[in-house]
């Protein structure tokens, strides 16, 4: 079994764009190093009409431990505190989720 693909959108704030698109030219080495350590790999983010779209590939066992590891990563929460506010979620989206996730409908290799 290959790895677990991972699709999720959320809305970009228009007004914040600029500083989103600043902040991933040039993403902390801390937080890349958390997302490799919570066994994400692959994982890219595309925007399309004030909507991101995140796509990551999940080679681990246990995502919800991985991602509960990377909530707790300081140098990940201060990365947050920047880029949360850029965002909101998506009108769908269920009570308390950030990123809201997506269903894969068509995969091929």
């Amino acid at each position: 079994m290959g790895p677990r693909r991972v699709g999720s959108v959320i809305r970009l704030r228009p007004e914040h764009e600029a500083t989103y698109r600043r902040l991933h030219a040039d993403v902390w080495p801390d937080v890349l190093a958390q997302i490799a350590r919570s066994n994400i790999r692959n994982y890219t983010i595309f925007l399309r009409d004030g909507i991101l779209f995140s796509y990551y590939e999940y080679v681990g066992t246990d995502l919800d431990a991985d991602l509960a590891a990377m909530a707790t990563d300081p140098r990940t929460r201060e990365w947050w505190a920047l880029t949360d506010p850029c965002q909101q979620p998506v009108e769908t989206a269920a009570e308390g989720e950030w990123w809201a996730p997506t269903e894969e409908v068509f995969h091929t290799d």
